[in-house]
Parts: C-alpha cells; structure tokens; sequence
C-alpha cells in the first residue's frame, strides 16, 4: 500500500471542455492520466487536490466522476476553485453510493486516514492580492477554519496537508494558513492550482518548517506523485 497524490485533472468527459487547447503540454492527458495510474495497486490511496471535473452539477460530472472511481485504489477527493459540482458532504456520499463510485471519498470538514497517518485539508484561497474584497477575506476565514477543523479531527497523529491554492508562492505568503501548519506540527503541504507560467513562481521545499510540494497535474506530467509506502 503507497500513498499518492494529484491535483487539478480538469477532467471533461461529459462536456466539451478539454484542457488540450491550451496546447502541448496537455496533449492527450486522459489517456496519460489513465496510463500513469494503471501502475498503482488496487489498495494504494490516492489524494485529489481539486479541479476534478468542468461538469456544473453532480449529474454532469458523473462520467468524470467514473473515470476517476475506476482508477486503481482508493480516492479522497478535494475541492477546487473550479469543481462546481461539489456539494454537501451527505449529498455527494448519497451520489457516490447510488452510482456504484465505491472508491471515492472526500477531504472537506475533516480527516482520513492513511494507516496511523492523518490526511488533512482544504481548498484554501488566495487574499491580501490586488482586488481582494470583503468576500474573499470571509471566504479565507472560512477555509482557515475548515483546515484548523481537519487538523483538530487528527488529534495527535502524525499530520499530511493537501491544499488547492498554494498557501505560499513568490511574492505572496497567506500568514493564516501558514501559522496552523506550524502551530499542528505538519512536516508536508501538497497544493495544486498553479499552471504554465505561474508554475515558475512555485516555491517547493522546507519553509517555516514544512516541506512544500505543488503537484497540479501538469507540472507532474500526469504521474501522481509518491508521498510514501
């Protein structure tokens, strides 16, 4: 059993959204997204750090939402800036069950578990950017509270964050969600979102005391990466 994480596979199986027009390095990234998890085992875990489907509701991102469940392994699935689909958490598990989606599950309020490892997490948010408005300093109080939630649910084990916006990158730091990865002992961060050339302004590495990895499915060129066996 390893673990293993993924963000942002912009999957539009049930639209006409595909990701290809925006040029090579997209070119084919179902197949390669297909290919690179055939070579993970069935009791492997993998975490999905947001952007999983263009589809607007639930309903139009079942075909999405099958491809992923019929990858090898189990998977937690997060929210993105762009998975408009998502909804509540009894509604989606309600979903899941009624559409046979058996290895799916979701990060969102709480935690999960690998083994004695705790996954924690949120979507996160960008603020303290040029345009910022009130909405988005309540939008960032409440994702702050969603992963202080989720650290909180994982008590004193060993902790694993996964986030969709980066919560550091060149020239920008987000002091609130930095401040709980220190404060919960959390040793690895992985965030997607960033894509092309914003992907240069990537910051990987230690920082404040947390190992930072961003992992959007581009810049891994569609191979979800291993956190550990």
């Amino acid at each position: 059993m390893a673990l293993y994480t993924i963000g942002d596979l912009h999957l539009s199986l049930g639209s006409d959204k595909t990701m290809e027009v925006f040029g090579e390095a997209w070119r084919d990234y179902v197949e390669r997204i297909r290919d690179a998890f055939s070579k993970l085992n069935d009791d492997d875990v993998t975490v999905l750090c947001g952007d999983l489907s263009w589809g607007m509701s639930l309903e139009e991102s079942l075909e999405d939402l099958r491809f992923i469940d019929a990858l090898p392994g189990r998977k937690i699935l997060m929210k993105g800036n762009h998975d408009y689909w998502w909804n509540t958490a009894a509604k989606m598990k309600r979903f899941f069950a009624e559409n046979g989606l058996d290895t799916l599950d979701i990060l969102h309020n709480n935690c999960q578990w690998y083994g004695d490892v705790a996954l924690c997490g949120t979507r996160g948010w960008f603020y303290e950017l040029e345009g910022q408005t009130d909405h988005d300093e309540k939008v960032l109080a409440r994702e702050v509270g969603r992963l202080e939630t989720s650290l909180k649910a994982a008590g004193t084990a060993e902790k694993i964050c996964f986030l969709h916006y980066p919560p550091l990158y060149q020239g920008y730091r987000c002091p609130e969600l930095l401040r709980l990865l220190r404060e919960y002992g959390v040793r690895q961060c992985y965030y997607g979102h960033l894509h092309g050339v914003t992907q240069r302004r990537a910051i990987e590495g230690e920082q404040y005391g947390t190992a930072f990895s961003l992992v959007a499915a581009d810049y891994l060129r569609f191979v979800p990466k291993k956190i550990c066996d």
